[in-house]
């Protein structure tokens, strides 16, 4: 072998060491390093080395020059925050007795970042966004926060990472002012849910890029991330009965659009410098009825995005899930069984998708479900949200944010900076215990073998489809 092999070989090495120690790296709980600095760490799960943007020479000397047509791959510059978050309504950004409150106890416990209600559950934008033309011409602008610049400006000054929440398919805006874009049933009226909520079919790709303008105005503004809620089929009783044009669909089943969807709303809003995130129901993992009833597929969600928001509420889950009569009434457990199936089907999947992997981040439950009845739910407070995101801890994962509809959350239970620097320690040990990553999920999905057949078939028969809409597993308080 002669010298410039040798040369070369040692680059390989060179090169391949690199990459192991960059896929170790992006696993490891940096945040909970009291070391840790997020403005001088890189985003280490988005740095990619390509061995032909660099040149080599020949034998005889000669270069080897990259194929013109291949364009070399970006390198991600963006640094993440290890996210410990709330949920915030726009509308309580308004009330200065609250904000108060609220800067003081950003500054006193371990939160470090707010999702925020940008287009919100009524299909309206929170914030002035003139310059959209879309948002005026169909009057989707609704302002509850006067000042979005202003207060911008105070989050970043408070160290606060900020996540703009877009609820996507669920509208009962554009319901009234643009039907065409909406679920339809047989006599061409727009369907609604129980709540007289339109929902938006994600066959008209003309309204995907209605929800990049949101985003990309967001970017603009100052957002970290872009979250994506309700990014799916709507699932409620009669929303079986609704049609979709074969000139809209062209062969492409639930699963296909809501990841073509996802993938278009990534790639664009990627170039605008923030991340982006999608929530989804926790149940579609490892639940091929859930995934495919409404269009989310765990895994190759993740392969797509940079955090994938599992909703793993207990009070979601249905009794005997996870081997608990009553998951709302053992949250820790829940959330343990809930993640355990997380990691073990991005386990297997991450092959498939070459390791490119989302983050995982769920939702935890910061209310009391009274509606699952009596022996069935317990009365949430800071010591179970304390368990959920102990839960959260012991299952491998570092991130989370709390949910409470009301904005009403239990700050007695939150820790302070310098107690979740300390806690790292005993989350190192904790996680020593956890069970080999490959190991499969504690159960296994369970259904007639009919179903089975008509799902392998991607079709479903009229009775089990009946089934499904009535009776199906997705359990959703929402």
């Amino acid at each position: 072998m002669n010298s410039q092999k040798i040369k070369n070989s040692i680059l390989l090495i060179t090169v391949l060491a690199c990459l192991c120690l960059t896929a170790c790296a992006r696993y490891g709980p940096v945040a909970l390093d009291p070391t840790y600095n997020a403005e001088t760490i890189p985003d280490t799960s988005a740095i990619s080395i390509s061995l032909e943007e660099t040149e080599s020479e020949g034998e005889e000397g000669e270069t080897e020059e990259t194929d013109p047509e291949t364009e070399p791959e970006e390198i991600d510059t963006r640094v993440p925050t290890k996210v410990k978050g709330i949920y915030l309504a726009s509308k309580p950004l308004a009330n200065q007795e609250f904000m108060s409150t609220f800067w003081d106890t950003m500054d006193n416990t371990e939160l470090n970042a707010v999702v925020i209600d940008i287009k919100d559950d009524y299909g309206k934008v929170t914030y002035d966004m003139q310059n959209v033309p879309a948002l005026v011409e169909l009057k989707s602008i609704e302002v509850s926060i006067e000042d979005m610049p202003a207060l911008m400006a105070k989050f970043k000054e408070h160290g606060i990472y900020t996540i703009a929440r877009i609820v996507s398919m669920r509208d009962p805006h554009l319901g009234y002012v643009k039907p065409e874009w909406c679920l339809t049933l047989p006599d061409g009226t727009v369907f609604r849910d129980n709540s007289n909520y339109a929902w938006i079919n994600p066959y008209k790709t003309e309204y995907w890029d209605y929800l990049l303008d949101i985003g990309r105005q967001c970017a603009k503004d100052g957002f970290d991330e872009i979250q994506f809620d309700y990014i799916r089929f709507c699932t409620e009783r009669g929303s079986g009965d609704c049609v979709y044009d074969e000139e809209d669909v062209k062969g492409r089943d639930k699963i296909s659009i809501i990841t073509e969807l996802v993938q278009y709303l990534y790639d664009n809003l990627r170039a605008e410098g923030v991340f982006v995130s999608c929530d989804v129901f926790g149940t579609i993992i490892r639940s091929k009825i859930d995934s495919r009833s409404v269009g989310q597929s765990y895994s190759q969600l993740a392969s797509i995005i940079n955090y994938i928001c599992p909703m793993i509420y207990p009070s979601h889950y249905a009794s005997g899930s996870f081997g608990l009569d009553h998951p709302d009434t053992q949250p820790y457990e829940a959330i343990i069984g809930a993640l355990k199936r997380s990691r073990s089907e991005l386990a297997s999947a991450r092959e498939e998708y070459d390791g490119r992997q989302a983050v995982v981040r769920p939702w935890l439950q910061s209310f009391t479900a009274t509606w699952l009845g009596g022996g069935n739910y317990m009365k949430y407070d800071a010591d179970a949200v304390r368990k959920e995101i102990q839960g959260v801890y012991d299952s491998g994962y570092d991130e989370w944010i709390l949910w409470s509809a009301s904005v009403k959350y239990f700050y007695e239970g939150l820790l302070t900076q310098a107690e979740g620097d300390a806690e790292y320690e005993r989350i190192l040990e904790s996680r020593a215990a956890l069970p080999p990553e490959e190991d499969p999920a504690n159960e296994e999905e369970t259904f007639p073998v009919e179903l089975q057949e008509a799902l392998d078939g991607d079709e479903l028969r009229p009775e089990d489809e009946a089934v499904l809409l009535e009776d199906g597993p997705i359990v959703s308080y929402e």
